[in-house]
């Protein structure tokens, strides 16, 4: 299997960068609250200066999002989502060990990660422009069909993993209890993108191979270096 963006996405984004791991072994029988509040606490100094809205990784996604012909205040990313409910909230609710350490490091870094069941995906897994035939589970068990041209991770069965790029995966390849194998995307679009995501996927490794036993696989992709095989 192997994930990517399409040439075209990396054509109208070049300044898109992206980091994605492969981790094996995952279980749902780990404690990681120390870990959260760690990151945590970097995402509640940084809004105790200023809001959201106003760092350059979300300004950065809602001039994408407005280049996508989005509303960037009715379809957020998902780390400002995030960061707009910890800070209205002070917590986040808690999922599955792995979703709740992803969403504490998105805090961190205000950057968006996805997280995906590789069981749940057919094929290979690609971010690129919708057709509009495309199907999209949502959580409530409802079948969508994302906007023809609309940003989609879709996979070989024509199946949306996620809709409108950053702002909402689909409750088909969602973590649970019983999701073993995963894949992990951070993406990117402000100026200092290569380098945050660099730091980011360092440091999830570092905290997934502490956590679970097997060492994940990472790789950071550009449009020179766009694939990654996992």
């Amino acid at each position: 299997m192997h994930f990517n963006h399409s040439a075209a996405l990396w054509q109208a984004f070049p300044e898109l960068r992206a980091g994605t791991l492969h981790a094996t072994g995952i279980h749902a029988n780990v404690d990681v609250e120390a870990t959260i509040t760690s990151f945590s606490v970097i995402a509640e100094d940084r809004l105790a200066a200023t809001q959201e809205g106003e760092f350059p990784e979300i300004q950065a996604w809602r001039r994408g999002f407005s280049r996508m012909g989005l509303k960037p205040t009715q379809y957020r990313s998902a780390s400002e989502a995030l960061l707009r409910r910890f800070r209205q909230e002070h917590a986040l609710p808690r999922l599955h060990p792995l979703v709740d350490l992803c969403n504490a490091v998105s805090l961190a870094f205000a950057i968006p990660i996805a997280v995906f069941d590789v069981a749940k995906i057919a094929g290979d897994l690609e971010v690129r422009r919708a057709t509009g035939d495309e199907t999209y589970l949502t959580f409530g068990g409802d079948i969508e069909h994302p906007e023809p041209n609309e940003v989609i991770f879709a996979d070989g069965e024509a199946r949306a993993h996620a809709r409108r790029w950053t702002n909402r995966q689909s409750g088909l390849s969602a973590v649970r209890q019983a999701t073993r194998s995963v894949l992990i995307v951070a993406e990117a679009l402000h100026a200092s993108a290569e380098a945050d995501i660099g730091r980011l996927v360092a440091t999830l490794a570092d905290r997934l191979a502490q956590i679970w036993p097997a060492p994940p696989k990472t790789a950071l992709l550009s449009a020179a270096s766009p694939r990654f095989e996992f």
